[in-house]
């Protein structure tokens, strides 16, 4: 005991009350976020939202994290914009004013938002904050913890003087259940809320809720004051099956078949192969109600949907439904990630067979390369070699093993080259094929959507590349895959090559030099192109004078007087085509030829002979250059033949510039770069000298680059003003490039020069480039080809549909598409996103034709009917919730009505009931049968203005919003009361 009472053994406690908890922090800091937002002070004053706005208008969100001890919290403050009003000088006193929550909650214009927040919906107020537990922080289930964090919300409000309601969100947030208050002066709005899975029997109707809204206002007042009622119901219709979308399932089975937006070569297939409208949901509204008026009960009611003054209708659409369009981009891009090549695709013959084709092979090229072959060049020729190597290896290829059967093969074959079905051997079908191609060019130019290739970088829509990946998109998806993919490559390479070794023009490519606009594919096929042009070009000329040469022989003593001729008519061939170049007039030329190293060297002492002395003969002329003379004759200044420069692709191209850059910046460098960039510069020279003899560099610069000779007015000896030109000051630099190369070219014109472009040596590395190729190459090289058929496919659908939303998307996609598109290396990624939002495209236009199939006019209906429903059906796609005009009775009302009731009797009928019903009740109006649906969901919202909580305060805005579903019963009450006295 006296150990106990020793003071020394005594422990104190001392509790520092001055350091504030963790709650008080909670608290301080909600009022901090208050304050930073600045949401202290009075609400009053601003006008009631006009009617939808709170739809129509957009809505601000702030968020900013806040901590209770270590639990975290979201809070976020939402709010409708809107414009600022001015100050009218009359300003509310402080007692008079209500929070504008209070105001909000007795407001009719925006009952039943279909486009909102939860608590928008349930309360009508247009300003709030929220705040909730953190994304991985339990939900607020204790009642200590609810009426703790509910104690923090009442506090904060007090002292920052904050009109703004605050809510809570306790429970688990599935159940998106909230406790809220909003404090005004003298006032206060409690926000309260009751979540059951079950409806109770005694509230399911308006009279058992009226009951609760009466007796928790606990007014005593009689008669008690009127109670305003608006009551939507919500029918649910998903049963299409009398009215299914406008789309035929696919027949993948027809090779050419026609169906589901064309599944036939050139032809991309569109639409929805299910149906892309889930459900409509009716909504119908009795937007002002008494409680004397209306009559709902367990044992009846008068809430006749057909009798309800207003109707509006949402659309759910089917999430991802299966389209075609979508499905064919989605398969070809997926083997743009394929690393295979068509060796490995299509598998390899046996080895032993593997050596003895490339012995052959090597052999064959061995002997294309001797001088002198004892057996004609054409049997030796590759193409004959890969032909007879390709019949080999199907020799040893069962049939079954061909991934492309032989109909379907030459189907696509025929489709890509309708040339061939003409006899190719004839010289008739040779000279037709260019002409034929560039005709249908012609036409297709006067399409708006024609030059879109160039922005999307891909190919024209009539050129052989874009129906090269239109076919090898509907192979892969419907005939094989990658394996067919690999064998119509294969196959397309092999008839490349023929053509090449034939001399015949492939179809379907624009003459001239390859375009940079289109994609790397279609300037490879370009450029062969070229190449068979020169080779056929060479190869005519060749006939031509081998012919003459012949004809020499036959007429006596001719040989001399016939060249003057021949000369002259070549002459006359180049006078009336002005601007001919000679690569295109040469295929006429009667002295064509192709000339050897050293028949232009031997071409060179003949030219310097005549320098010295005698007067030499012209060559090569096209036409005169208008009324200029040589500086140093009165000769007539002559454009000359000259060869066309070699055309490049992008990649030869992009190859030259890094070969010229490695060069560097030295003089040595840049000496080399000059020389190398001036081969054309020497053989227009060289053109040049032959066509006008004795003419001097000052008058080649008057030709080829105006701007490098200056003419200026001098006066002359006898005083008169006279032009006298000179160079520019670029061309009189010591050791210009210009004067090297005037110096160094010899007088040889166009067709005895060396060629500038070699077409074999460039058709040869077109075709390698091709046959290496593996199947990801191609599909990477045409996926700009089969996104610029899938985008004017869009287009086409959507002219027919008319939906000016899909329409801008459309021209957005295109723009973006530019962009993915014109890069060295794409970037698959977005290319991938790009693809989803072109199936998002297509769904929005299946679905636009589906609500208008089942939204047509009947037959006899009126002109305004019809504009009538084009509209309801367009806005039901670009609103969230759309009024019907005229309600149930009204064309759009009528047609609905008619759609739950077949629904309605093909769910409760069996069909020999439905047959009989509807001969007796054309109308529909059967007792047996009700027209519509239980209510999927009963929304029934109370509200008044009574004073609480005692008679002679003051009269306050009540408000309940009831929700009755199937699984589901809700009432968020937001109930205010007087706090002046109390």
């Amino acid at each position: 005991m006296a150990a106990d009472s020793d003071p020394e053994s005594e422990v104190f406690e001392i509790t520092d009350f001055t350091t504030a908890s963790e709650w008080e922090r909670f608290v301080s800091r909600v009022e901090e976020v208050l304050n930073e937002w600045k949401l202290i002070g009075l609400s009053a004053g601003s006008v009631n939202p006009e009617k939808g706005e709170y739809t129509s208008g957009t809505w601000g969100e702030k968020c900013l994290d806040i901590n209770f001890a270590d639990f975290k919290f979201y809070i976020t403050h939402y709010f409708l914009k809107q414009e600022c009003e001015k100050d009218n000088g009359k300003d509310k006193l402080e007692e008079d004013s209500f929070p504008l929550a209070m105001q909000d909650l007795l407001c009719m214009n925006n009952d039943f938002p279909p486009r909102a927040h939860c608590l928008v919906r349930w309360y009508g107020i247009r300003e709030f904050v929220v705040i909730t537990p953190g994304t991985n922080c339990e939900a607020i289930i204790s009642e200590s913890k609810c009426n703790l964090l509910h104690s923090s919300v009442s506090i904060a409000l007090a002292n920052s003087g904050c009109q703004v309601p605050m809510f809570v969100q306790i429970q688990q947030k599935w159940r998106r259940v909230y406790a809220g208050e909003c404090q005004g002066p003298g006032v206060r709005t409690d926000f309260e809320m009751v979540h059951l899975r079950k409806v109770p029997s005694q509230y399911n109707h308006l009279s058992g809720l009226l009951d609760i809204f009466k007796a928790k206002i606990g007014c005593n007042l009689s008669p008690l004051p009127p109670i305003n009622i608006a009551i939507r119901f919500t029918y649910i219709l998903q049963d299409w099956q009398q009215h299914a979308w406008p789309q035929q399932p696919p027949d993948f089975d027809t090779l050419l078949g026609g169906e589901v937006g064309g599944v036939e070569f050139g032809k991309l297939p569109f639409g929805a192969c299910e149906e892309p409208i889930r459900e409509l949901h009716l909504a119908t509204t009795w937007p002002h109600l008494a409680e004397g008026i209306v009559v709902d009960n367990d044992v009846y009611s008068d809430l006749d949907p057909l009798q309800a003054p207003h109707w509006s209708v949402r659309v759910r659409t089917a999430d991802n439904p299966q389209c075609l369009l979508g499905d064919f981009l989605t398969e070809f891009f997926k083997l743009c990630g394929r690393k295979e090549s068509t060796e490995e695709v299509l598998g390899r013959g046996m080895p032993e067979e593997e050596g003895k084709e490339n012995s052959d092979i090597s052999s064959a090229l061995s002997k294309l390369t001797e001088p002198a072959a004892a057996v004609p060049i054409s049997k030796l020729s590759v193409s004959n070699i890969v032909h007879s190597a390709r019949k080999h290896i199907r020799r040893h290829r069962h049939t079954d093993e061909s991934p492309l059967k032989t109909d379907v093969l030459n189907s696509v074959l025929l489709y890509l080259f309708p040339d061939a079905a003409v006899e190719k051997s004839s010289e008739s079908s040779r000279n037709r094929t260019a002409p034929t191609n560039t005709s249908g060019i012609a036409e297709q130019e006067k399409t708006p959507d024609y030059n879109l290739y160039q922005h999307l970088k891909s190919a024209p829509s009539d050129s052989l590349t874009y129906r090269l990946a239109l076919c090898v998109c509907l192979v892969n998806y419907t005939y094989g895959g990658l394996r067919a993919v690999a064998h119509l490559w294969q196959e397309f390479v092999l008839e490349l090559r023929y053509r090449w070794e034939n001399n015949y023009l492939v179809y379907g490519l624009a003459a001239g030099p390859p375009d940079l606009h289109c994609c790397l594919l279609h300037q490879k096929l370009q450029m062969l192109n070229c190449c068979i042009e020169r080779k056929r070009a060479r190869d005519e000329a060749r006939k031509v004078l081998e012919g003459n040469r012949g004809r020499e022989r036959k007429v006596s003593g001719g040989g001399p007087s016939n060249l003057p001729t021949a000369e002259a008519a070549a002459g006359s061939t180049r006078e009336v085509s002005p601007g001919k170049s000679w690569d295109s007039w040469s295929d006429s030329e009667d002295e064509f030829f192709e000339c050897l190293s050293d028949q232009g060297e031997g071409e060179a002492p003949h030219a310097e002979g005549d320098k010295e002395g005698s007067k030499v003969k012209a060559e090569g002329r096209l036409h005169p250059q208008g009324n200029m003379t040589l500086l140093n004759s009165t000769e007539p200044l002559y454009i000359p033949v000259t060869q066309e420069p070699a055309p490049m692709t992008e990649d030869l191209l992009e190859e030259q510039s890094e070969v010229l850059a490695k060069l560097g910046t030295s003089a040595e460098g840049t000496h080399l770069r000059a020389r190398m960039q001036s081969a054309c510069l020497l053989s227009d020279m060289e053109s040049f000298k032959a066509a006008n003899p004795g003419c001097a560099l000052d008058d080649f610069v008057r030709w080829y680059s105006p701007r490098d000779y200056v003419e200026e007015e001098v006066e002359d000896e006898k005083g008169n003003m006279v032009l006298k030109g000179m160079m520019s000051s670029r061309m009189m630099i010591p050791g210009n490039m210009w004067v090297e190369a005037w110096e160094s070219a010899r007088v040889t014109p166009a067709r005895r020069q060396r060629r500038l472009f070699d077409d074999t040596k460039e058709a040869e590395k077109v075709l390698h480039y091709l046959a290496v190729q593996k199947p990801a190459d191609v599909t990477q090289n045409l996926l700009p080809c089969i996104l610029h058929a899938a985008i004017l496919k869009l287009k086409e659908e959507e002219s027919v549909e008319d939906i000016p939303s899909v329409k801008k998307s459309i021209q957005q996609a295109i723009s973006q598409a530019s962009k993915l598109l014109h890069t060295l290396s794409h970037d698959y990624k977005k290319l991938e996103d790009f693809i989803n939002q072109l199936m998002a495209l297509e769904t929005a236009i299946t679905q636009a034709r589906s609500l208008k199939a089942k939204f047509a006019t009947c037959e006899g209906g009126t002109a305004e009917d019809t504009e009538e429903l084009e509209k309801f059906v367009s806005s039901l796609l670009e609103d969230p919730e759309v009024v019907v005009l005229g309600a149930g009775q009204g064309p759009a009302g009528s047609i609905i009505h008619r759609l739950f009731i077949n629904s309605q009797r093909a769910a409760l009928l069996s069909p020999m009931e439905d047959e009989f019903g509807l001969e007796k009740k054309p109308g529909g109006g059967s007792n047996k049968v009700p027209d519509f649906p239980p209510p999927a969901g009963r929304e029934i919202l109370l509200r008044t203005c009574v004073p609480r909580p005692a008679p002679y305060s003051k009269a306050l805005p009540q408000r309940l919003f009831c929700v009755l579903m199937k699984e589901e019963f809700r009432l968020a009450g937001a109930f205010s009361s007087d706090t002046t006295f109390f």
